[in-house]
């Protein structure tokens, strides 16, 4: 019994941290955010769109989180840069053979007995998993001056 309550506790968080990712979770946790914006930004928001012009709080509201915040100045003008990224697979393929007569470690110690590998083959084929740039938002004096999705 207490393995199915367990169970279905975790599948409720699982449930609740992927309802978190969407633009009405984030409204609905922070309602008072999307009240302040404008109906163009209310919209969009709701897309999940950004538009120039926007907060920083209204591009949480429609994207969420960034994962990687940059901040610099030019001209005299501070900035901002949101970074979101997502796992891309990257594909690999390798294949390692071997075998022949050598020494090693063994029951004779180091260098111990000459002894015959029959030989072995590895393959390794499958994705690896690497973060990637999704998209970026640039602020400049607190409001979005451009925006650009990767993928």
């Amino acid at each position: 019994m207490k393995l199915v309550r367990s169970a279905v506790a975790g599948g409720a968080l699982l449930m609740a941290a992927c309802a978190s990712s969407t633009p009405g979770s984030r409204v609905a946790q922070a309602p008072q955010l999307f009240e302040a914006l404008s109906g163009t930004q209310k919209q969009a928001v709701m897309e999940g769109r950004v538009i120039e012009g926007m907060t920083p709080d209204a591009v949480y509201l429609a994207w969420g989180r960034p994962d990687r915040v940059t901040r610099g100045s030019e001209n005299g003008a501070p900035y901002e840069w949101w970074r979101y990224t997502e796992l891309q697979p990257v594909y690999r393929s390798s294949v390692v053979a071997g075998m022949g007569y050598g020494y090693g470690y063994g029951p004779y110690g180091y260098g111990g007995r000459r002894y015959y590998h029959p030989g072995f083959v590895a393959v390794d084929t499958g994705p690896d998993y690497v973060p990637m740039t999704a998209a970026v938002v640039r602020f400049s004096r607190n409001r979005v001056t451009g925006w650009e999705r990767l993928r």
